[in-house]
């Protein structure tokens, strides 16, 4: 068991919140830290101590000298080894929550922070687990990480997708590969809310497939019987084909990416709705341009954009994207139809987000009623001192 002294020390500055630090706030900016020689001479993903002004100890953190996040949480008990056995406590922990949720092996396993592995996502597909080491300290530890991952789930391939912005921000360089057993070359169906989705494991987005959207393509499902559906940066079909799975007569699927359109075409042929479901690729604004222009009119629109403001920075140029969107997707919706509206940008909060929106939405010329308002799914829990884990919002306005 390692002792305290083990660890090279890292210090707040007097005036960085460390009550923020003791009530669950989990990172540490650069700026709030003594950085001195020894500091900046960490290497990336290093474990140390992380003490108050005063020297009194906070907890275990994972740095990175060459992210904006120079900490992240690990443990608040000093003495802990981060290890393999580390690993499978945490790993177990968040098992035994999915399968009390769930009466299937797909599902998101570790949602980074609100698990207790900051920077580390794991999807599951049935046997096979695809994980975005996205820190530096979860890269590092990699080979311990999927070793505790294969004892605790007991599954037979496990797929490194390391690619993507967080990566980037952490200095990583991006790799996918196959860590344990012999990943499957062909999609791999997912079955939710009577649909059937193709997940590319190691071809796709990200991990593959978007499991937090569950929830909100039920919803949505409910309000597409006998409905003409039009599903706009649909990728594999999320909310399209789960409205054909809930009654609806024709559903279309837009999306700028012809092979993600040709996942969502093998979802609906796998579940036997072909013939109610069509594809059109193209930049999602300028089809809803022309759909307007053409006098396209739906029961029920949803538009689910990749994430538009990623970044503080980002937030005002991503603001007016939405609104942008639901200025365009408005006209194109029958009277009394419905308009679902999301985000995944952590930088807009909901009530950011809604108010883009109704913009959009009141410069159509359009009235709304909100009936709901969804986020993601229990599979992706949120760390309440961490605003960026509840990223998901989708808003349902009936107009």
């Amino acid at each position: 068991m390692s002792m305290p002294s083990s660890y090279p020390v890292v210090r707040l500055k007097p005036k960085a919140n460390a009550r923020a630090i003791r009530h669950g706030f989990p990172w540490v900016y650069d700026n709030e830290l003594v950085t001195d020689r020894r500091t900046k001479a960490l290497s990336p993903g290093a474990i140390a101590l992380l003490e108050d002004d005063s020297r009194q100890p906070l907890g275990l953190v994972a740095t990175n000298s060459q992210s904006k996040i120079f900490c992240r949480m690990l443990e608040r008990d000093i003495t802990v080894q981060i290890d393999q056995a580390w690993f499978e406590h945490k790993f177990t922990r968040a098992l035994a929550l999915r399968e009390r949720l769930y009466d299937t092996d797909f599902y998101r396993l570790i949602h980074a922070e609100a698990d207790g592995v900051p920077g580390v996502v794991v999807d599951r597909f049935g046997d096979t687990a695809v994980v975005q080491p996205n820190a530096a300290w979860a890269d590092k530890l990699i080979e311990p990480l999927v070793a505790a991952l294969v004892s605790v789930t007991g599954i037979s391939c496990v797929i490194m997708n390391g690619s993507g912005r967080a990566r980037g921000l952490e200095g990583l360089e991006e790799r996918t590969e196959v860590m344990v057993g012999t990943a499957s070359k062909a999609p791999v169906p997912v079955v939710m809310n009577g649909a059937t989705y193709m997940a590319d494991l190691t071809g796709g987005q990200k991990t593959g497939l978007f499991y937090d959207q569950r929830p909100n393509h039920g919803f949505a499902a409910k309000l597409c019987k006998d409905a003409k559906v039009l599903d706009v940066f649909s990728h594999v079909g999320g909310f399209s084909l789960a409205a054909l799975a809930g009654g609806a007569t024709q559903a279309t699927a837009v999306d700028g990416s012809a092979p993600a359109l040709a996942l969502a075409e093998a979802g609906a042929e796998a579940a036997g709705v072909a013939a109610r479901f069509d594809t059109r690729k193209g930049d999602a604004f300028d089809v809803l341009t022309a759909l307007g222009e053409e006098g396209a009119k739906f029961d029920v629109v949803v538009c689910d954009p990749p994430a538009f403001a990623p970044s503080k920075p980002a937030l005002e140029k991503g603001l007016r994207a939405y609104e942008r969107v639901a200025r365009l997707a408005a006209p194109l919706l029958a009277e009394g139809g419905y308009l679902v509206l999301c985000s995944c940008s952590h930088a807009a909060d909901v009530a950011r987000f809604r108010g883009a929106c109704l913009r959009g939405i009141g410069r159509a010329g359009r009235h709304a009623q909100l009936l709901h308002t969804g986020f993601a799914g229990p599979d992706h829990p949120l760390m309440p001192q961490l605003a960026e884990s509840g990223y998901l919002k989708s808003l349902f306005f009936r107009l």
